[in-house]
């Protein structure tokens, strides 16, 4: 029962995703990219954990709360939103990124909770068949404490921003549109001390040493794809996985 129901979900998600309307796409040239690393720009990320003094509503003790501060080229955030309005002009018309963001962090959290259970059999409305051989090759050799990493609660997922975002054509003339979602998590696994330095940022201690709270930030990079060829299914796949440090 509790594997149905995962699938059940999975498949909301995958309609969560989903725009509600495909838009006629009139002829047009495909979009050169140039490509991701070039047109990004510097993209760094640094956080800072804090707790206040107080109690919280139930008495659970301090509130932790992460703050993290983004620094981006003026040029790829033009170019993004330059993007999203081709989206809505040529692909979709009530495409929203700020709902695509909620959906694609809802999607995140079930895969990343799957994988980390290993049951990837549930995966195959959410993930492409291509991605899906790769990471059945990579999940069995994993030890325990990094695939407990991979797992992220919805309520642990500290930031998301979009990375590239590109729109092109296949020789059959199918159009695609495929967005990279960056995210930042907080993840209690019990990581080796020969994972790099870069996935251990901080550690919390409350209350005496008896009661010892450790956490690690830790960055995945999803990219979604949806085909918008007339008469295709709008469904957005998954067609990347990355978890750094972790899943290579």
């Amino acid at each position: 029962m509790a594997l149905r129901a995962a699938t059940g979900r999975c498949r909301w998600l995958a309609r969560a995703l989903a725009a509600p309307g495909l838009a006629r796409v009139p002829p047009v040239p495909p979009l050169p990219l140039p490509a991701a690393a070039a047109a990004l720009g510097p993209l760094r990320a640094r956080a800072r954990f804090a707790s206040t003094a107080g109690q919280g509503s139930e008495g659970e003790g301090p509130q932790r709360r992460v703050v993290v501060v983004r620094i981006t080229s003026p040029f790829a955030w033009l170019r993004t939103r330059f993007y999203y309005l081709l989206i809505r002009l040529y692909f979709d018309q009530e495409f929203s990124i700020e709902e695509f963001t909620r959906g694609a962090k809802q999607a995140f959290s079930v895969v990343s909770k799957l994988l980390s259970q290993r049951k990837l059999e549930l995966l195959d409305e959410l993930v492409s068949a291509e991605v899906l051989q790769v990471l059945k090759e990579k999940i069995s050799l994993l030890p325990d404490s990094h695939r407990d990493a991979l797992a992220a609660d919805i309520d642990s997922i500290m930031y998301t921003t979009e990375g590239d975002v590109r729109i092109y054509y296949d020789d059959d003339g199918r159009k695609f549109v495929s967005i990279l979602m960056c995210f930042w998590y907080l993840n209690g696994a019990n990581l080796p001390d020969e994972v790099p330095s870069e996935t251990k940022v901080f550690q919390i201690v409350f209350g005496d040493e008896s009661s010892k709270e450790k956490k690690h930030l830790l960055t995945a990079n999803y990219e979604f794809r949806r085909e918008f060829t007339e008469g295709a299914k709008p469904d957005w796949t998954i067609t990347r996985i990355e978890h750094p440090r972790l899943l290579e």
